[in-house]
C-alpha cells in the first residue's frame, strides 16, 4: 500500500543505481524498494556525537539515507573512549564532530557527510528547516523545548534521546504520523464438511499516530496514584531521567566520574526534590556516570531503527518515549499524552 501525500511520492520518485540496488539488496528485501528510496532522499540531523549519537551515526549512515549533518561544539574528551568509538585517541581535544567525519564517511561513502561545530543554541529556525528529521542528545530540557517547537511548525521529525552510564531514553515527536504494516490473519481454506484447514494471509494496513510534543513529558506528573501503582511494574527509570535531566539544566553537564562524590551528593539532593526517595537509592544513581559502551548500542540502535521506520513509513514507531532500566538492563515504552 502506498502513502498518498505530496512529499513521499516526490521521494519515491528517486531512482536508486545499479550500485546502491547492490549495496542495499539486503534492505531492500527487507523492507522494499520503496521503503529505501525514501530513505535515500533523506537529510538528518544529529546533534551531540556522544557514545549514543555515534550509535545512531552509524547505523542511519549504513541505511543509505542521502545526507548526515553531524553537530557538536564540544570537544573530545577521555570519557568519550568509554562509548565514542568514531573519534579516534589521537583526536582528544579536537572537536568531536570534526573528528569524527572520517571513520563516518568510512562506512558508506554513498552518504553525505558534514560537520558543524556551532553550538545547537546557536541555531535558529532557518538552520532545521533544511532536514527532514533531526535527532538532539545532550541537550538540556529546554533546548529540546524550544526545537521540539521548532520542528512541529515546520513538519520535521523530532527525536531525543541520551545515556547516562547504564540508563537510556529516547523520545519522539512525529506529530501526525502515517505508516503502513502487514497485519496476518488466519484464513479458512478448507471446503465445508472437511476438516479445517487454514492459511495465513498477510495485508498491508496503512495507519495514523498522533504524536504529543516533548513539553507532555516535562510536564508530566509523576506523583499521580495511577503512575506510581505502575512504578512497581515497570520501574523508576522515568523519575531517574528527570533527576539526570534537572542535574543538566543546573550544572551545565552531566554527572562526572572526576567529581564522583560531589555529584552523587547533588543527586540525591534533586532526588529528594523530585520526590520518591525511598525507590531512586544512591546505589541505583552510581550507575549514571559517563557513557557505558553497551547502554549506549542498545539505546543507540532502539533510536536509529525508530528513525529508520519512520523516514520509511514502515512499520509502528514506538510512541513515544523508550526508557532503559540501569538494573534490569530491561528496556520498556512509557505513552505520555498520547491519546
Amino acid at each position: 500500500m502506498e502513502i498518498d501525500n505530496s512529499k513521499e511520492n516526490g521521494n519515491t520518485e528517486v531512482e536508486l543505481t545499479e550500485t546502491e540496488n547492490e549495496l542495499y539488496d539486503r534492505q531492500i528485501r527487507l523492507w522494499g524498494l520503496e521503503s529505501q528510496k525514501r530513505l535515500r532522499t533523506a537529510k538528518i540531523l544529529i546533534s551531540g556525537l556522544s557514545g549514543i549519537g555515534a550509535e545512531v551515526t552509524k547505523n542511519i549512515i549504513l541505511s543509505g539515507v542521502h545526507a548526515v549533518k553531524l553537530n557538536d561544539s564540544n570537544d573530545v574528551t577521555e570519557d568519550d573512549f568509554c562509548s565514542q568509538f568514531l573519534a579516534p585517541r589521537t583526536s582528544l581535544g579536537k572537536n568531536r564532530a570534526e573528528s569524527s567525519i572520517e571513520r563516518a564517511r568510512a562506512l558508506n561513502p554513498m552518504v553525505e557527510i558534514s560537520a558543524d561545530t556551532q553550538p545547537i543554541s546557536e541555531k535558529n529556525e532557518e538552520y532545521f528547516r533544511g532536514f527532514d528529521v533531526v535527532v538532539i542528545t545532550g541537550a538540556p530540557n529546554s533546548e529540546l523545548l524550544r526545537i521540539d517547537e521548532i520542528c512541529r511548525r515546520n513538519d520535521i521529525k523530532f527525536f531525543a534521546g541520551d545515556v547516562w552510564g547504564m540508563f537510556g531514553y529516547t523520545f519522539a515527536d512525529l506529530k501526525d504520523h502515517t505508516f503502513v504494516e502487514d497485519v496476518a490473519k488466519h484464513k479458512v481454506i478448507s471446503k465445508p464438511n472437511e476438516k479445517v484447514k487454514t492459511e495465513l494471509v498477510t495485508t498491508t494496513v496503512q495507519r495514523e499516530l498522533k504524536f504529543a510534543p516533548y513539553q507532555a513529558v516535562v510536564d508530566f506528573d509523576i506523583t499521580t496514584p495511577a503512575y506510581q501503582k505502575k512504578l512497581k511494574r515497570t520501574g523508576q527509570a522515568l523519575i531517574l531521567l528527570r533527576i539526570l535531566q534537572k542535574f543538566r539544566e543546573e550544572f551545565k553537564r552531566d554527572p562526572s566520574y572526576k567529581t564522583r562524590e560531589n555529584d552523587l551528593k547533588e543527586l540525591l539532593r534533586i532526588r529528594d526534590k523530585v520526590g520518591n526517595p525511598e525507590l531512586i537509592t544512591a546505589d541505583y544513581l552510581e550507575n549514571t556516570f559517563s557513557q557505558i559502551s553497551p547502554a549506549a548500542a542498545v539505546v543507540g540502535g532502539v533510536l536509529a531503527q525508530e528513525i529508520i521506520k519512520t523516514v520509511t513509513k514502515k512499520e509502528a514507531p514506538n510512541c513515544n518515549l523508550f526508557l532503559f532500566d540501569p538494573l534490569t538492563c530491561c528496556g520498556f515504552i512509557e505513552s505520555i499524552g498520547v491519546n
